[in-house]
Order: structure tokens, then sequence, then C-alpha cells
């Protein structure tokens, strides 16, 4: 499966027949309008009476598609998903969705002795304890792979052989 159709599957199957449903009414809504002009002004030119309601649709789709999405992921990734929501809702010209972009946590890792979900900002697995991150020998605090230094107490660390990403 591409990562682009993983991606769409994140989206709840109720925020795509929304999208489809509203979207729907308001390319309705869009060439009743377009078809009727006001008295006295001019009718809209073939071209626009088509393509005004198609534009209406696939930007409102659009949307409420990207706030599923924002719900969706918000969700995997174990962020406060109802928070991030309301955000991409309410805040306008799709600030929020573009705010939840660049601020969202990286995905969850599995453990790899009980292959449990962890959340990126955990060093350690919370079924079994197992260490999912290099960890300090010293002070016990996460540190990156290809640190020679502890940034936290600046202990040397061992040399552990990089893994290829």
């Amino acid at each position: 499966m591409s990562k682009f159709a993983e991606n769409l599957g994140v989206i709840p199957r109720a925020a795509k027949l929304t999208a489809s449903i509203i979207s729907l009414g308001l390319a309705a809504l869009v060439l009743y309008l377009c078809s009727y002009p006001p008295p006295g002004s001019k009718p809209l030119p073939r071209a626009a009476m088509v393509f005004l309601p198609i534009l209406a649709f696939a930007i409102q789709f659009a949307f409420i598609m990207f706030i599923g999405y924002v719900y969706g992921d918000a969700k995997r990734r174990g962020m406060r998903y109802v928070m991030w929501t309301l955000l991409a809702i309410f805040v306008p010209y799709m600030i929020g969705i573009i705010l939840y972009f660049s601020l969202r946590d990286p995905l969850p890792s599995t453990c790899p002795k009980c292959s449990a979900s962890v959340l990126s900002r955990l060093t350690f697995c919370p079924s079994c304890g197992t260490t999912v991150k290099p960890v300090c020998p010293q002070c016990g605090k996460q540190v990156e792979t290809g640190w020679h230094n502890c940034g936290h107490c600046g202990a040397k660390l061992p040399d552990v052989p990089q893994r290829e990403a």
C-alpha cells in the first residue's frame, strides 16, 4: 500500500461522508445561485456556471477532509485530538491546520520486546519497561543516537553502532 493511501486511511469514515454530503449541498446551492442572477443583472457565462459549483465542491471537500485527517492523525500520534480538531475548524484561513502540521508529534514507535505502541516522547515501554531509545548510563536520561557525550550531565557515552535508516 502506498504512503498516500495509508495516510488517507487515517481519515475517519464519518468525516468522508460528512465532506461528501456538505460539499454536494454547497455545490447545489452555488449552482442554484448561478442559475438565477439578481434582477437587473446579467447572467453569468456558461463556463462560470459550470466552474463555480465544481470549485465550491472541491474547496469545501478538501477542507473537511483536512479536518478529518487532523482528527485521525492526532489520535494516532497520542496528541490532544479534540483540541487540534477544534483549532483546525475554528481558526480561520486554515491556520489551525497549518499549525497542526508544523507542531505535531512524531509517530509512536513499536516496542521491540512486546510490540506495544510507545509514544515518541517516552524512553521506556509502559507495558514491559524495555528501553526503546538510548539512555545515558550515568544519569539515565534520553540521548540521541550519534551523540558522543550526554547533553544532560556531560558524561562520555559508549560507542554504539549506528542504525541504518
